[in-house]
């Protein structure tokens, strides 16, 4: 009997790059506030912003946005220009704005292992901007089911994978974050497969699993068809 039969993959900076466009707008926005704070105590502001926004925006573009103008509005004692303003606004909408660009073997893994298994995306971020990524990566209709959710836990990976295939003990998450790719999905009873990218959030910085005969470590997702192969 085939031990996994279901696979799911995480969409931002595993399928396509994401990471890069924030850093470019929190490049963007250090300039914008260089006369009020230095670049290092500014990200720390913002990073501090963003963390406790989490519950109330949740992840995406629109909360990073939210998060800048509430970080400029404390950094400048309430004294921040509304023409600046405006420039920070404009950075989300070229964020949101900005072309897709799928990462090395995305597409050929994803269409390989949709020949033997049912593939599934789970992924966080704002509904609207996840969707439009989707349509414009060319990789939606290799998908049996996409789900955009609010945070990625143990729970909510055994109900995805009950679903939409045979249980998470025989589903794998394949993600670049190991603390909402993998680690929940080793807790749900599953494999999880970290395939690192060169950026990640400091927010979703996590330690590799200690010891767990279902967790594995890629350099990209070029080797996974033949991973699959080897689990049966």
């Amino acid at each position: 009997m085939q031990k996994i039969t279901t696979v799911g993959f995480d969409a931002d900076d595993t399928l396509w790059h994401n990471e890069r466009f924030f850093r470019l707008s929190q490049d963007s926005f250090a300039e914008l506030l260089g006369e009020f704070a230095e670049p290092d105590h500014l990200n720390e502001r913002l990073l501090a912003a963003e963390k406790r926004n989490l519950a109330r925006y949740g992840f995406g573009i629109k909360g990073f946005v939210l998060s800048m103008i509430e970080t400029a509005i404390e950094v400048t004692d309430s004294q921040v220009p509304v023409a600046t303003i405006g420039k920070i606004l404009d950075l989300g909408h070229e964020m949101l704005a900005h072309p897709i660009d799928l990462l090395p073997h995305a597409a050929e893994s994803v269409s390989a292992v949709a020949q033997t298994h049912r593939v599934i995306l789970i992924t966080k971020g704002d509904l609207l901007d996840q969707e439009r990524k989707l349509a414009q990566s060319g990789l939606g209709e290799l998908f049996q089911a996409v789900e955009i959710v609010s945070d990625k836990t143990p729970d909510r990976y055994r109900r995805i994978f009950e679903r939409h295939g045979d249980g998470s003990n025989r589903g794998m998450m394949i993600g670049n974050s190991v603390k909402s790719d993998v680690t929940p999905m080793l807790q749900a009873g599953g494999w999880g497969v970290h395939v690192p990218h060169e950026l990640v959030w400091d927010l979703e910085h996590a330690d590799l699993p200690a010891d767990s005969d279902r967790f594995h470590q890629l350099p990209t997702l070029a080797p996974l068809p033949e991973l699959l192969r080897e689990i049966g």
